[in-house]
């Protein structure tokens, strides 16, 4: 016959269960993996999102003040458009990968702690995380790349920007205003035939003082530091592949001497 004691006491092991159950779901968690795949998503949300739509502005900037040409810049129009096809390959392949670095962090996590008996490192199993890090490894290299190459239209804006912040600076001693000029033909975006070209004065002052530059300007920050995150979240997961397979690759050896 049960008495109130074995009830209670029954209640406090099943709890007990419980919390050892939470625990050993936790432990099996990849944090640094999950972490990596927050931040890899949400680089690469801002860069594709952002350098999409500063893509537009520039081409819009370049239409209306500085090729008003159509076929001066034909070429820099199908770059840019190609470009933007280029950040949706990039956005869909990274949120795949993501998702697949991810589970691929769960099964690993779980098969180095040992916490489930049918996680058990195998020939294959191995192969497929030798493939992620170096997969990764490519990656990360080909990111810092993109890094660098987002950081070029910022300089340019930057110093867009800080010549018409010259001119409006009361500060400034500038005898004729209209001999300040910013060529845009000097850093290969239009060809040097391209008419204007160039913008000087005041029609530079109006440049920088519309939304298209405003905002494109800002843009191509954020989507600079969207990349900057993005190298961030690989450098994560480089570590996490790297330690995760070391350490499988090691259990296995301790397999197969334990085998004999």
């Amino acid at each position: 016959m049960e008495t109130p004691y074995d009830d209670a006491e029954d209640e406090r092991q099943e709890k007990r269960g419980c919390f050892e159950c939470c625990i050993k779901c936790l432990g099996g968690v990849p944090y640094a993996s999950l972490v990596a795949t927050i931040l890899c998503f949400s680089g690469v949300a801002l860069f594709c999102g952002c350098g999409h739509v500063a893509l537009t502005g520039t081409l819009t900037i370049l239409e209306n003040h500085f090729s008003k040409i159509t076929t001066d810049h034909a070429m820099l129009t199908d770059i840019i458009q190609l470009m933007q096809y280029v950040i949706y390959g990039i956005a869909s392949f990274f949120f795949l990968y993501g998702i697949i670095l991810l589970a691929e962090g769960f099964y690993t996590t779980s098969a180095v702690k040992e916490l489930h008996n049918e996680f058990k490192t195998t020939v294959c199993g191995r192969c497929i995380s030798g493939m992620f890090v170096f997969l990764t490894y490519i990656l990360g290299i080909a990111w810092l790349g993109v890094f660098g190459f987002s950081a070029v239209p910022v300089f340019l804006f930057y110093n867009m920007w800080s010549t018409c912040a010259a001119m409006r600076s009361p500060v400034a001693n500038l005898t004729s205003i209209e001999s300040i000029c910013v060529d845009v033909r000097q850093y290969g975006i239009i060809p040097w035939n391209a008419t204007p070209g160039k913008a000087c004065g005041s029609t530079l002052g109006d440049i920088c003082n519309t939304s298209e530059f405003y905002l494109s300007y800002h843009l191509y920050i954020v989507a600079c530091a969207g990349a900057g995150a993005t190298v961030i979240a690989l450098l994560i997961y480089m570590m996490a592949t790297t330690y995760n397979f070391a350490v499988l690759k090691f259990k296995s050896r301790e397999d197969c001497c334990t085998k004999f």
